[in-house]
């Protein structure tokens, strides 16, 4: 393991325990039910039985999500002061080998294979140390929501531009695309709520915060003269009966999804966990 700052030296444990979780942001885009920090001990198997356990038994959830950024402080800003989370962590300057491998082993070998320049690929030279890697951490009520920005080395840290360009024409039916997707409380207004985050967006300048509309809609214009209620799509039957969505751009263009889940399919996903719960600790 090498140091973030220093290509050759060893890193302190505290510095080696945040290497280990920026390169598990790679791979890991998921919500987390605990916080950053460990929680409780499982005692449910000795560690001798669990390595041996079919895969699912030996993970305690999932812990993330992690969203690549062009502009760290925009993102951080949005994910903060506008949604309300608290920052867990930050760190960065990440170069070196070990971590440049970690998190981009097989993008070095379909530009090899290809024989093609990594760098034309949208691949950073971490190992050299030409490009730099920072992460923030932000904790939710039962979240955690990791923030990367790829930088060149002589770019600021939070400010400065990122290494690669942003990825365009971001639908949500492409294969491999995912979202965020945030619970809004049982006795908010959901229309009001799109409502005003649009309006708070734009105060700050965050022109990609948009929301989708619930009708045909052609041109910016009409999305914004559309009547309130249609901010909203309601589910009222079938096995969603109760689910209210949203769809929506962050500021760095991700996506994002609003929903409340009331009635009938409140009751699903509840029962649905407790019976999760039920094997998990018969387990």
């Amino acid at each position: 393991m090498v140091s973030s700052h220093d290509g050759n030296a060893p890193t302190d444990p505290d510095r080696r325990h945040a290497l280990r979780l920026a390169g598990a942001s790679a791979v890991a885009v998921a919500a987390s039910v605990l916080p950053l920090t460990a929680g409780k001990a499982d005692t449910r198997a000795p560690a001798r039985t669990r390595d041996t356990a079919p895969l699912g038994a030996r993970l305690q959830g999932v812990q993330h999500f992690g969203v690549t950024v062009q502009n760290m402080d925009r993102a951080f800003e949005f994910y903060t002061e506008v949604l309300g989370g608290t920052e867990i962590m930050r760190d960065g300057d990440f170069q070196g080998v070990p971590v440049h491998y970690t998190l981009l082993t097989g993008e070095e070998i379909i530009a090899e294979e290809s024989g093609v320049n990594p760098r034309t690929i949208g691949v950073p030279d971490l190992a050299g140390g030409a490009q730099r890697l920072d992460v923030r951490f932000i904790q939710f009520d039962n979240v955690v929501i990791e923030l990367l920005q790829y930088r060149d080395a002589d770019e600021p840290m939070g400010s400065g531009h990122s290494f690669a360009e942003p990825r365009e024409h971001m639908s949500p039916a492409f294969p491999r695309s995912m979202h965020i997707c945030f619970h809004i409380r049982d006795d908010v207004d959901f229309n009001q709520f799109i409502h005003d985050l649009e309006a708070e967006c734009a105060r700050r300048g965050m022109t990609q915060v948009k929301a989708n509309r619930s009708v045909r809609i052609a041109t910016e214009a009409e999305r914004m003269a559309a009547p309130m209620e249609t901010n909203t799509l309601k589910i009222e039957a079938g096995p969603s009966d109760g689910w209210s969505l949203i769809y929506c751009k962050g500021p760095e263009g991700e996506q994002l999804e609003f929903v409340q889940a009331l009635g009938h399919v409140r009751k699903v996903f509840a029962d649905a966990k407790s019976e999760r719960d039920r094997m998990v600790g018969d387990g």
